[in-house]
């Protein structure tokens, strides 16, 4: 196997871990409480999730073994065998689930090789999931992407900037999911949480556990990094941001990534 084919396994190994890894707790949630409003939406962002990923694997081929199995996931048979609509949402997140262990059992295959037809291209990646904001994800996630490119460019204004960006905007997510009820102490700002200064949302997040300690890392021009922007949001050069400046704010927004997703 060569090491491009090898590379675009691992990736879609990985994906297909976390996808995994996502729809178990959805399946026990809507085994208890089918009707649950949340988790049936989150449900079908996940199924969304799944079908884009089978369909690279499966090379658009609707005719793949991969392809049919996972469209008849969603189908209940009747007592003569006949497919009729109507799977309860838990069996199907269930039946989805073992699509993809099906999945990732071809790709792990040691005789032939893989008899998944992967597309050329990898998935994309899914490194935000876990922000409850389904709006949010893509902004993030092309801000990640920018923020490595804009280091590998060496603008590190730009690259602190957008991972400070990023950092307030998870942190913002994963509070405001909590609510401003589990929040309130007496030393909690007052106001919208979106309205509370960058140091007090991640002291506030910390404080209440949904992350730990690892924005003590961040550097001064991190913590004030909105003073380095004017009135329309440009950079302007009030501030020198340094190499090890964009990449120690960079190392703190992994780790906070890693605080908000235990499974990454």
């Amino acid at each position: 196997m060569d090491e491009s084919l090898r590379a675009q396994i691992e990736t879609y190994l990985s994906h297909l871990d976390g996808l995994i890894r996502r729809g178990r707790p959805l399946r026990d949630t809507l085994e208890k409480d089918p009707t649950s409003k949340s988790a049936i939406a989150a449900t079908r962002v996940w199924q969304e999730d799944c079908g884009v990923t089978i369909n690279q694997l499966s090379g658009g081929s609707k005719a793949h073994w991969l392809a049919r199995s996972f469209s008849e996931a969603f189908l209940m048979r009747s007592a003569a065998g006949n497919a009729v609509e109507g799977a309860a949402p838990a069996e199907i997140v269930n039946r989805l689930v073992n699509v993809l262990e099906q999945a990732v059992a071809s790709l792990t295959r040691s005789d032939d090789g893989p008899i998944i037809s992967a597309s050329s291209e990898a998935p994309p990646p899914h490194r935000f999931d876990f922000v409850h904001n389904l709006e949010l994800r893509p902004v993030v996630e092309q801000a990640y992407t920018d923020s490595r490119r804009a280091l590998e460019q060496q603008r590190y204004d730009l690259a602190l900037l957008t991972s400070c960006g990023i950092l307030e905007a998870i942190v913002t997510d994963a509070l405001e999911h909590k609510g401003l009820g589990a929040l309130t102490t007496s030393d909690t700002p007052a106001g919208k949480i979106s309205d509370w200064p960058f140091e007090a949302r991640l002291a506030v997040a910390e404080r209440t556990g949904l992350i730990r300690s690892g924005c003590a890392r961040l550097p001064l021009v991190a913590r004030t990094y909105r003073n380095l922007t004017d009135a329309n949001g440009e950079s302007h050069s009030k501030a020198t941001v340094s190499e090890s400046d964009a990449r120690r704010t960079g190392q703190v927004l992994h780790v906070v990534m890693r605080d908000l997703d235990p499974g990454r």
